[in-house]
């Protein structure tokens, strides 16, 4: 496709390398000539300076040929107006704005005879969402749902003490032969492994289990991560990510908010009940973290907007005892250097939208994608549409599916609505027209094949 991306921030810029990475023409627009240039040396791309939403470098960037345009800059105002443009003046038939305020809505502000906004983004929301769902389920890395929440991918590392640890797949599917889940991959040393029947996996090992949402808990209690509910809360930082998700957790869980700003202290003071705790000082004080109780602290999350003092305050935390710590890391650099550490989680905003806008690059009858292991795996789910002529999946086992290299089928959602259910599929469970089908790519280059399994051949009578 030919993306034209507005903005070259950090999400701008995460969004472009992961585009690039796809084999994707893209031109990116930016104010700052000497980040551009940086950018074109490292990435394929075209770097165009200058003010995106004048008509003049638009057509500069090539609006005049272009499939989708991205706005994502740090600026609403200037998002809302460059689709406007990009549409109105240069016909680009698919357009998407970054924004941050929730008051515009999804109405006609937004619609063809206003901004002309298709898609709207937030990284701030895409976050919470995350850690949302990590709070809902502790003994997990990472949880993404997929069609409507009925089926959900689990990210897991196996304890020393868990009843996988030492086991292969085959023997840990025959103690628990009612559990409908599925091992889809498993990570070694940030190495994949076979996913085979006699694989065996080891403490410290990752694995992705597919399975319906009934049946997560049970899965995530059956491998041995405990189910500990998450009641104590502290983070560090109190902008819009932790203002958002302390809003969520009213009622839900006690939280403290430690903020370095005392004014943003006063404004959070004022949105927030009077039972979350608004504290003027820094989250990685250690004097300060031992007189809150941090080390009776179930969820300690730093999500300040420097990356230094968010590993600094988690690892801190961690050490004083907080029973799991997530810190929010911009510099993909960063988090890779995380992966394994004293640190649980490292979080890239950035990392969290890519899959709302992999939605909108992605072909055929494709409903859902996630992002994976830093962007360098990919869950995707399609709907097999047709009959057994004209599709590649409806009306075939899965032993019969000429699936990519690597690629394995986790989980099948069948029906609609109150009758939606989800399958964990067999060797010989058969494909119907409507399910929708998750597919798990231990690589992104095996994408594009994957997606022509949704396509519809044309026949002829």
């Amino acid at each position: 496709m030919r993306i034209l991306i507005l903005g070259a921030g950090r999400v701008g810029e995460s969004v472009a390398e992961t585009l690039v990475s796809e084999a994707n023409d893209i031109t990116l627009i930016d104010t700052d000539p000497a980040h551009l240039r940086k950018l074109e040396e490292r990435l394929e791309l075209r770097g165009v300076p200058g003010n995106g939403t004048l008509p003049s470098v638009l057509r500069g960037a090539g609006a005049d040929d272009c499939d989708l345009f991205i706005a994502a800059t740090g600026h609403d105002a200037t998002n809302l107006v460059a689709c406007k443009v990009a549409h109105g003046v240069f016909g680009i038939p698919s357009t998407i704005a970054r924004l941050r305020s929730s008051e515009f809505g999804d109405g006609e502000l937004l619609g063809k005879e206003g901004f002309a906004v298709d898609r709207v983004i937030c990284p701030e929301e895409s976050v919470t969402r995350y850690i949302q769902l990590l709070i809902d389920y502790p003994g997990a890395l990472q949880v993404v749902r997929f069609s409507q929440g009925q089926a959900h991918l689990a990210v897991v590392r196996v304890a020393t003490d868990s009843a996988l640890a030492g086991h292969s797949i085959a023997e840990f599917r025959e103690q628990h032969p009612d559990l409908p889940m599925r091992i889809v991959a498993v990570y070694r040393n940030d190495a994949e492994l076979a996913c085979e029947a006699d694989t065996r996996v080891q403490a410290g090992d990752e694995i992705f289990v597919l399975t319906g949402r009934e049946s997560l808990r049970a899965a995530l209690g059956a491998i041995g991560n405990p189910d500990r509910r998450v009641r104590r809360v502290m983070m560090a930082g109190g902008g819009r990510v932790g203002l958002r998700l302390a809003r969520e957790l009213v009622g839900r869980c006690s939280v403290k908010i430690f903020e370095a700003d005392r004014k943003r202290c006063d404004y959070l003071a004022g949105e927030l009940p009077p039972d979350m705790l608004v504290l003027a000082g820094d989250g990685a004080d250690e004097e300060l973290l031992h007189a809150e109780g941090v080390g009776e602290t179930d969820l300690f999350i730093a999500m300040t907007s420097d990356d230094e003092d968010n590993i600094l305050a988690s690892m801190l935390a961690k050490r004083m005892g907080a029973r799991r710590v997530i810190a929010l890391v911009n510099r993909r650099a960063y988090a890779e250097m995380l992966q394994g550490s004293a640190i649980d989680i490292a979080i890239s905003p950035a990392q969290a939208v890519i899959g709302e806008l992999l939605l909108h690059v992605r072909r055929g009858a494709v409903a859902a994608v996630h992002s994976l292991r830093r962007g360098m795996a990919e869950a995707l789910e399609g709907i097999a549409r047709g009959d057994a002529k004209a599709s590649h999946l409806v009306g075939r086992r899965i032993e019969q599916l000429k699936l990519p290299a690597g690629a394995r089928v986790g989980a099948i959602v069948r029906g609609e609505g109150d009758e939606a259910h989800t399958l964990v599929p067999r060797h010989d469970t058969v494909i119907e027209t409507g399910d929708h089908v998750i597919i798990f790519l231990p690589n992104k280059r095996l994408v594009r094949e994957a997606e022509k399994l949704f396509e519809v051949r044309a026949t002829f009578f």
